[in-house]
């Protein structure tokens, strides 16, 4: 008589181990499509309100202004709170610069720790999860060829003692039990591709707040708004011009 196989089979067949197993990548798989869910808003966010915050910023006709336009363009909050905390360590450096405290800094320095201190939290926010995502991806396959080679086990040791050995018996719990190495790459290859695609839209958006850091540094200690880059290149193209 054939045996019915398949995975109501495998379930009521398995004992506690191989039953943990199938929690355990069941519960890996919903943790990491749940974090790929919120990083794909995350990413979405950024994409479509990140250069729309700073045109609005660079747009802006007073410091003031351009703080409330970013805060309200800026969906990630991301740039916002990085020109929040160059202007907050603006403002308290004149503060105390005028009671003679902090004298030995220079306002550049005081700006640009702020800056970098704001960066730090940022990337640490922008990053959190990825670790979890590099964990299933890398843990995940060798999980599900466990509860394979302990499906397997279980099936040999159920066949031990017997008289005849029919090829049913063993195919089929064998084949059942690869399922669990099946389960584990199911888990992990989505994990992984997850893993690359946010690091790169992470490396992207970190560059982005880096050059936005720079020019807000200019802006808060210099009054210099925008790229100066930019300037210097249409100043040498003017020149050019002029002298042919």
């Amino acid at each position: 008589m054939q045996m019915e196989l398949g995975l109501a089979h495998f379930w009521t067949q398995a004992d506690a181990v191989n039953r943990s197993v199938a929690l355990l990548l069941f519960l890996l798989s919903v943790g990491s499509w749940t974090l790929i869910a919120g990083k794909l808003l995350a990413v979405w966010q950024a994409r479509r309100s990140h250069g729309r915050a700073l045109n609005a910023f660079w747009g802006a006709a007073t410091l003031p202004e351009a703080m409330q336009v970013i805060q309200r363009e800026d969906r990630t909050g991301i740039l916002a709170s990085l020109a929040v905390a160059g202007a907050n360590a603006a403002e308290l450096y004149k503060a105390h610069a005028t009671r003679g405290i902090g004298g030995g800094v220079s306002a550049s320095e005081f700006v640009t720790r702020a800056l970098r201190n704001q960066i730090v939290e940022s990337q640490a926010r922008i990053e959190s999860g990825l670790t979890f995502l590099a964990s299933v991806g890398s843990t995940a396959p060798f999980i599900g060829l466990f509860g394979t080679v302990w499906g397997i086990y279980h099936a040999l040791v159920g066949l031990s003692g017997a008289t005849q050995v029919v090829l049913d018996k063993v195919a089929g719990p064998v084949g059942e039990a690869l399922i669990m190495t099946a389960a584990g790459l199911f888990v992990a290859i989505p994990a992984v591709l997850a893993y690359n695609a946010f690091t790169r839209a992470n490396r992207l958006t970190l560059a982005r707040l880096d050059g936005f850091a720079h020019d807000l540094h200019a802006l808060l200690i210099t009054g210099l708004r925008g790229n100066p880059g930019d300037r210097l290149v249409d100043l040498a193209a003017a020149r050019s011009a002029k002298s042919a």
